[in-house]
């Protein structure tokens, strides 16, 4: 399999959790990822955490990327970790998450195993080029 064909291959749920309701960066993200030739699929608005996990797992995603701006990421973001981790879906899923996360609460989210967190300002190609890179081979 040729390189591209393998970066078409990378399937992505962009996800936005809890009530938070500002998904203008999700629907940029979701779209640079499909113009880069993944697979994606744009979770909606307003999901509970269990949604997202039962999505990322129903869907066989490679990436599960957590667009989160409520505050709520230390809540929320660990319940998702969890319920993957159930799943038995925790190692096979590079986890991301976007949006706006103080420094002070990155390491606990990277310790509950999210593999990047993107903040304001990250340029669309970092994304894209930590995606290729890391996400997991099927």
């Amino acid at each position: 399999m040729s390189s591209e064909q393998e970066q078409e291959s990378i399937r992505c749920l962009v996800a936005k959790v809890g009530l938070d309701g500002h998904d203008r960066g999700a629907h940029v993200i979701a779209r640079a990822f499909r113009d880069a030739g993944f697979e994606v699929i744009y979770s909606g608005l307003h999901k509970a955490p269990e949604e997202i996990v039962q999505a990322t797992v129903q869907e066989d995603v490679d990436v599960l990327g957590i667009s989160i701006l409520s505050g709520a990421h230390d809540t929320l973001v660990p319940k998702i970790m969890d319920g993957l981790e159930e799943y038995g879906a925790k190692e096979d899923t590079l986890v991301l998450a976007g949006g706006v996360i103080p420094d002070e609460d990155r390491a606990e989210l990277e310790a509950q195993g999210v593999s990047a967190i993107f903040g304001p300002g990250t340029s669309i190609e970092e994304t894209i080029e930590f995606v290729r890179e890391n996400a997991p081979e099927r």
